[in-house]
C-alpha cells in the first residue's frame, strides 16, 4: 500500500474496468460494445490484447522463463499507437530453424524499433500453444 493508500486502489480499478471493456462484460464493457461497432470493437479487444501481452511477457521474463532468438525478416507499421508506441507487424525466422517465418502484431518501443535483419527475442505464449510473445531485442535500456 502506498503512503495514501489510493494508488494500487486505482491501479486496481481501471485493470478491472480494461478487463470488463475487453471482455464486453460489466457496465463499461457492454457500454462499450453498445456504442462501438463490430470492427471497432474487434480492434479495442486487438489492442488491450497487444498492451496486455506486454505484462505478460515482463512477468515471464522476471520468472526465468527461457527465451527464444529471431530473426526479423520484415517489419510494417499498422499506423496504431498504444501508449505512443507504435503497434507493428513482425514477420520472423527463428534462429536456427528452417521453420516457416511467423507473423506477430505487437507493440514495440517508438525508441527500440527493430529493422529487418536485427535479432529480437520470442517467450512462447503461455496461453496460445505454438504461439509466441515478442520480448525485446534483449538489450536492456
Amino acid at each position: 500500500m502506498g503512503i495514501f493508500g489510493k494508488r494500487e486502489r486505482r491501479e486496481e480499478k481501471a485493470a478491472k474496468i480494461a478487463e470488463q471493456v475487453a471482455g464486453g462484460k460489466g457496465f463499461y464493457g457492454r457500454m462499450t460494445r453498445a456504442t462501438l461497432g463490430a470492427e471497432d470493437y474487434a480492434q479495442l479487444q486487438r489492442s488491450i490484447g497487444a498492451y496486455n501481452s506486454g505484462a505478460t511477457v515482463q512477468r515471464l521474463l522476471a520468472m526465468g522463463v527461457p527465451t527464444i532468438p529471431a530473426a526479423v525478416v520484415s517489419i510494417s507499421d499498422t499506423g496504431k499507437l498504444v501508449n505512443f508506441d507504435p503497434v507493428v507487424d513482425l514477420v520472423l525466422r527463428l534462429t536456427g530453424g528452417t521453420a516457416d517465418p511467423i507473423t506477430l502484431r505487437t507493440i514495440v518501443s517508438k525508441l527500440r524499433i527493430p529493422r529487418a535483419g536485427d535479432q529480437v527475442l520470442l517467450i512462447a505464449d503461455p496461453a496460445n500453444p505454438g504461439g509466441y510473445l515478442y520480448a525485446g531485442d534483449g538489450v536492456t535500456p
